[in-house]
């Protein structure tokens, strides 16, 4: 049977290799930037102070004031710093919250953003922007907020938490999987999910073992370009919009509530989205029979996603991450009211179900 299909591609220059933040200033200078403003977190401050020393008269100052979820206040702070210096573009290091305040930056005033990933949240590969304000999380898709340069060095995840590396890694899985089932999805990008999928998983046990291993901190790295990217190309389900009301409501760690998520909505969806199902399962390295139904595929799949999880050390229940109990009842609300694109259909009684068991640990 003949193919047919359109495939968006997002215009994208990645520089990637161990040792290649020494190339950050060329490739500021290669977008015609001269006074950039350098984001991050608290935490990372010492290194993005690095980061703009190495930059020399380039940087024009740091903004190390990153925050999950991207509060409305915090970026509109960084804007304003922004215009104050005379900021003709950002670069942000870090993780999802350092390339979501670059994202809301340029959102704001259209500055350019070259992104340096230090996790595997794949935020960089994808023109979606996310801002939070009163506990509700509001996203977007804009061009303007797409990464012109991402600079992938291996080096600088050396120094990442193995249990942040876990969740991080399992927060892209979940952006590959979601890609798998997509209604807008092509045969491009499930490719590239399975293979992000792949990398991903074959990479975080070796992280878990050996948390300098280079190969694999390049490897995990790579897998987490592809999934990001698959994101990127396709239509947001379930699995975040729930990730998003949980995050925004409740304050609760991106990383970890996309690792805790992910195995139940996969049960949720997995009879509805059997190419998908089979997809992961190859990546998983887990086979059904020909004649097995499809429900118990999917249980089959989310379970071995799940034991995969739980033997890299992730988190495995709502509860375990801060969620309180009287609250899922205002995340079903809110998803039902404002719900996205999904393969299977979303009641209250399903979602409900899908919530307690994720709300119990495994």
């Amino acid at each position: 049977m003949s193919l047919s299909f359109v495939h968006d591609a997002l215009p994208m220059r990645v520089v990637f290799g161990p040792g290649r933040l020494a190339d950050l200033g060329g490739e500021v200078d290669r977008l015609g930037l001269r006074r950039v403003l350098v984001l991050g977190t608290a935490e990372q401050e010492a290194a993005l102070r690095a980061t703009a020393d190495g930059l020399g008269g380039r940087a024009a100052g740091v903004f190390a004031e990153a925050r999950q979820h991207v509060p409305v206040a915090v970026a509109a702070a960084a804007a304003d710093r922004a215009r104050e210096l005379g900021a003709d573009g950002c670069v942000a290091v870090g993780g999802g919250s350092s390339v979501g305040l670059g994202k809301a930056v340029a959102l704001r005033h259209g500055l350019p953003v070259v992104a340096v990933p230090t996790t595997y949240a794949g935020s960089e590969m994808t023109p979606i922007w996310g801002l939070t304000e009163d506990g509700e999380k509001r996203t977007g898709r804009d061009r303007a907020v797409l990464p012109r340069t991402v600079v992938y060095d291996p080096e600088l995840t050396r120094s990442l938490p193995v249990g942040l590396s876990v969740t991080s890694g399992l927060n892209a899985v979940a952006h590959a999987v979601e890609g798998l089932w997509a209604p807008d999805g092509t045969p491009i990008t499930a490719l590239m999910a399975e293979e992000g999928v792949r990398a991903l998983l074959a990479a975080l046990p070796a992280i878990v073992e050996r948390p300098d291993d280079l190969d694999a901190r390049s490897g995990a790295l790579q897998g987490a370009w592809l999934c990001g990217a698959v994101l990127g190309a396709t239509t947001m389900s379930l699995h975040h919009k729930l990730c998003h009301v949980l995050g925004g409501s409740f304050d609760l760690p991106h990383a970890e509530t996309h690792a805790v998520v992910l195995p139940h909505v996969v049960a949720h969806n997995g009879p509805s989205a059997p190419a998908a199902v089979a997809a992961l399962g190859r990546a998983l390295g887990v086979a059904a029979g020909p004649n097995t139904e499809a429900d118990k595929v999917a249980d089959t799949v989310a379970t071995a996603l799940a034991d995969r999880a739980r033997e890299l050390g992730a988190p495995t229940s709502l509860a375990a991450i801060g969620m309180p109990c009287d609250g899922l009842a205002q995340v079903v609300d809110a998803v039902l009211a404002a719900p996205y694109a999904n393969p299977a259909p979303v009641t209250r009684a399903s979602l409900t179900a899908l919530l307690e068991a994720a709300y119990q640990p495994a």
